[in-house]
């Protein structure tokens, strides 16, 4: 069986493999629909629907992956590829200095290699060593894939791992081609495309990646290989995805039933409570734990699983828990709310405040959100 073809077989072995036993489908929480696999000849494939915040998600098209009947090497059996990269930099006295560097490649050497984002087909010649990554999730997977150190560019939000942030940084809400071009790209990562620059950057030859959120677990997974692929690191992203479907699995095994029919609000915007339901990639989240969503009753006009709740709706709820990302930290938060000192999670303290970072992406810190989801639900279950 080709390379590429088992890795998404394992991708799906070990989703598979997440939601045995008690736990539920990650694909298909209280009914959500799954990502469905099937095969296209030639190219590596990963898709997500992209959003207008890093939480909300749109439905998302099927995943697939195949491979090229060539004979492919793994990772392990490759031999090592150095590449020089050139960097320029100014000088206090305004002269500009150039600075030659070697980056060491360890991943596969079968390129050029054809992967499939949202965007279509990308055919990527040699393994990229100056990657702008656009896009914190992706920054989070290619440093956890070991591609850290080719990483060039980032975007405003990329803090993690801390060695991230002393990237050079770029605006990808009101992304400036030009500024991309000059961090002399030889791949882009974006996870939207709000000015079309996708299509100015591959019009200059530079290939270009648009991996839009996460809309299933499987999906962030398929994204995973799919970087994994592009930088010649596939053996890495298996063992990527192995280590957080195995740690999601093993997270929720511990945890048991004591989650099971507990209600719950997820606060993602406390101004306008725009709330993801079970149908959102966060909901399907706390749907591991068989945790009820006050928002799944809501009215979903725009159908795109964040209903804009209001503050009365909420009362009348009663959730059991509360999920905020506010950075405070602090209950009185919504003690001090007009009306919702008499919900039971107010009245009892059963606020569980989360990392927004964590909350919001869908790379390899999902362990450490489900775990953050658990431990709340063992401080306040029954």
């Amino acid at each position: 069986m080709k390379r590429s073809l088992a890795l998404v077989l394992l991708t799906f072995a070990l989703v598979a493999a997440a939601c045995s036993g008690e736990t539920a489908d990650p694909a298909s929480p209280s009914g959500a629909p799954s990502t469905a696999g099937s095969e296209a000849a030639g190219a590596t494939t990963a898709t997500g629907a992209s959003s207008e915040s890093s939480d909300s998600t749109t439905t998302s098209t099927a995943s697939t992956e195949t491979t090229s009947p060539e004979t492919t090497t793994t990772a392990s059996q490759a031999p090592a590829t150095s590449v020089a990269s050139t960097t320029t930099t100014s000088a206090p006295d305004d002269e500009s200095t150039e600075t030659t560097t070697t980056t060491t490649l360890t991943g596969s050497d079968e390129f050029p290699v054809t992967v499939i984002s949202d965007a279509g087909p990308t055919t990527i010649e040699a393994p990229p060593v100056r990657i702008a990554a656009l896009s914190a999730t992706h920054v989070e997977m290619l440093y956890a894939l070991g591609a850290g150190d080719r990483i060039v560019a980032v975007d405003l939000f990329s803090n993690f791992p801390e060695d991230a942030a002393a990237k050079a940084q770029l605006d990808a809400f009101n992304l400036n081609v030009e500024e991309v071009i000059a961090t002399d790209p030889d791949l882009v990562v974006l996870s939207f495309d709000p000015v079309g620059a996708l299509e100015a950057l591959e019009s200059l030859g530079i290939p270009t990646l648009l991996l839009g959120t996460a809309t299933t677990i499987e999906s962030a997974y398929l994204q995973m290989a799919v970087l994994g692929s592009a930088t010649g690191l596939e053996t890495e992203s298996e063992a990527l995805v192995k280590a957080v479907s195995e740690g999601i699995a093993e997270v929720v095994a511990a945890t048991g039933d004591a989650g099971q029919g507990l209600a719950y609000y997820h606060e993602s915007d406390p101004f306008t409570f725009y709330t993801p339901t079970s149908l959102s990639f966060i909901g399907q989240i706390y749907g591991l734990f068989g945790m009820e969503n006050i928002a799944d009753a809501a009215p979903d006009a725009a159908g795109q699983t964040f209903p804009q709740l209001t503050p009365e709706y909420i009362v009348d709820s009663d959730p059991t828990i509360i999920f905020s990302t506010d950075p405070s930290g602090d209950v009185s938060v919504y003690t001090d709310r007009v009306g919702w000192g008499s919900m039971s999670a107010v009245t009892s303290g059963a606020v569980a405040f989360l990392d927004a970072d964590i909350a919001s992406r869908w790379g390899p810190r999902l362990v450490d959100l489900v775990a953050a989801i658990a431990e709340a639900i063992q401080a306040n279950a029954g």
